[in-house]
């Protein structure tokens, strides 16, 4: 029964939640989700949605935040972590002028000294990958496996993204088979046929995620979370397809 790991990257609706933030979280309860996962307030109080999200009875799958939050504003971050009860701290992106050798290798030193002294607290690190990390070598490999090698002193965990790996032409369960227990979440994403490879809802482009499945409850996935950063129409109805096609993945399993 995976059902209740089940979570919503709310960046996927973020456009709604400036205007309706609790309304829209009240929606994908009704659909069957079981956490979400912040991508920021979009203006609201922390409090407010922490209450709202508390009512509701969802969970926090993780926090994206940013590294000049991680850097310069931790306590107050710790503080949503805390209100929200997650442990899972998400570093979402690296800008395109940021992408050089030098900073992916102080990037990987400094998230790991921050993930020594969280580490105390329980909190984790996670790094979301996106395709262009794969797109460049440090030490002869591609810079997500250097970010993330699974040695004893990397304490960075993974959030591996489905679909950016497939677009990067890697195989999935390739990538994530060094990982066991360093990715306390999943992005769950999928790509369109065709030479676009467009983001598409769960269950209705080419990735085999029954296999990802399969890897994940072995190896310490406590959450699987859709994202998808362009929807067709509004993003709810993506949302409801996208776990109505996970769900019925789960049952067949």
């Amino acid at each position: 029964m995976m059902k209740h790991k089940i979570a919503a990257q709310l960046y996927t609706v973020r456009d709604l939640l400036e205007k309706d933030f609790i309304g829209v979280l009240k929606e994908l309860k009704e659909m069957g989700y079981a956490g979400v996962e912040m991508a920021g307030l979009y203006g609201h109080d922390p409090k407010e949605i922490a209450a709202a999200l508390k009512e509701l009875g969802l969970s926090v799958a993780g926090m994206h935040v940013g590294l000049d939050r991680l850097r310069n504003e931790l306590p107050a971050v710790l503080d949503e972590a805390e209100l929200f009860g997650t442990k899972h701290l998400v570093m979402p992106y690296v800008l395109e002028e940021d992408r050089t050798e030098e900073y992916y290798v102080s990037l990987k030193a400094e998230l790991n000294e921050l993930a020594v002294v969280l580490k105390k607290d329980g909190y984790t690190i996670s790094y979301h990958n996106h395709d262009f990390e794969f797109h460049k070598e440090i030490d002869g490999k591609v810079v997500l496996e250097y970010l993330l090698e699974p040695s004893a002193d990397n304490l960075l965990h993974a959030e591996l993204d489905v679909y950016w790996v497939t677009k990067a032409g890697r195989d999935v369960q390739e990538f994530l088979s060094p990982l066991a227990g360093r990715v306390p979440t999943l992005h769950m994403k999928d790509m369109a046929a065709g030479e676009e490879g467009s983001f598409a809802e769960v269950g209705t482009g080419v990735i085999d995620f029954e296999p990802v499945l399969r890897w994940g409850e072995e190896n310490g996935v406590q959450w699987y979370i859709i994202e998808q950063d362009v929807c067709p129409g509004n993003p709810l109805d993506s949302l409801r397809v996208s776990i109505g096609n996970l769900q019925g993945m789960m049952d067949r399993m």
